[in-house]
Order: structure tokens, then sequence, then C-alpha cells
């Protein structure tokens, strides 16, 4: 494993999805590994962490959430443009070697029979809360963080560092048709005493 990938205190784990990143979600069952790009993706609650995901009932990950019962959130970066456009452009149903086709390498993080993706800046492991009638009726999924990772290149002392990290390590934000930003430039309101 990477030696920049450090744990990230629950009480934290928000902060890595708060700012609204496009997201690769991941999840492993029966020997079967598969990735997805996840424009929506939502923090719901501090403590303990959720979230929520959109998942279609089109995608091969989601019946991997469904069987599995736990899945990944990773978010990637600019470095990864193109390897989330095609994970998320790609069906695991139409080509069975989508990961292998857009450059994928996962690794494992002992304790968790989970594929995580090289290279995104965090990780975040979630085991599924079920709720039936919203995962059929809207497709999304909600999510109990139990453990959270980041680079520290990017992440450290709970909190993003976008502005001194290089550019590659910026999150991306999909907005429609293959065309995403990167996050943009910090800037810091000035808190008033109540």
């Amino acid at each position: 494993m990477n030696g920049h990938i450090k744990p990230v205190d629950l009480s934290r784990a928000s902060r890595l999805v708060n700012h609204g990143p496009t997201v690769l979600v991941s999840a492993r069952h029966g020997g079967v590994d598969n990735v997805m790009a996840v424009a929506w993706c939502c923090g719901l609650d501090f403590d303990p962490p959720k979230l929520t995901v959109v998942l279609d009932r089109i995608a091969h990950t989601r019946s991997l959430v469904e069987a599995s019962g736990k899945f990944v959130v990773h978010v990637p970066n600019v470095a990864q443009l193109q390897l989330t456009e095609d994970l998320g452009t790609h069906s695991f149903y139409d080509d069975p070697g989508k990961l292998a086709a857009a450059g994928a390498t996962l690794f494992d993080i002992p304790g968790h029979d989970l594929p995580f993706v090289e290279g995104c800046s965090a990780w975040l492991a979630c085991e599924l809360i079920r709720e039936p009638h919203i995962e059929d009726a809207y497709d999304l999924f909600l999510g109990q963080v139990t453990e959270a990772w980041a680079d520290d290149r990017v992440f450290r002392n709970g909190h993003w560092h976008f502005e001194t990290a290089g550019p590659e390590w910026r999150s991306l934000h999909h907005v429609a048709g293959g065309h995403y930003y990167a996050i943009g430039e910090a800037m810091d309101a000035v808190r008033k005493p109540d």
C-alpha cells in the first residue's frame, strides 16, 4: 500500500466528500470486482458518518453492492480524468474487461474484502444501510462509513490542501457529456462572533 495513504478520523470523514466531487464506487462479490463513476454522492450525517450515492439499476456495481452489503467511495483526481470517464461510460455487462481497458489498478487494505482504486485522493469503506424503498424508487443508496483514508499529499489534519498540492491532485466535478471541472481557488470567509 502507498505510504502516503493515512487513516482519516471518522469525525472528519464527511469532509472527504462534502465539496461535491465526482466519485468512483467499487464493490466485490463472489470473486468479481467492479468500479463505476458516480456524479451524485453526498454526505448525510457526521456521527456515525453516513453518505448517499445514486447507483442506477443498470449498473453491475449496484448488483455487487446489493449482494455484498458493502462498497468503497473513492475521490479521484485530475490525474485520473480519463480513468474516471472510462469507468463511468463503459459497462461491465458489455465489457467484463473494462477495468483493465481503463487502466484501473486495484489494491486491498487488510481487514476489508473490498477493491480499492490506486491513485485516488481518498477512500471511504462503507456498509450498506438497507432502505429497499428508496433504492428501488430512486436508485439512492445509503452507506455508513466504517473507515476512511486519504493521501496526505492533499488531505491532512482533517482538511483538504488543494491549494498547496500539485494541480493533478484537484478533485473532479462532472457537469455533463464528458465535461468536468477541477476544484478551484481556495477562499476563506471571515467568521463573525455571535
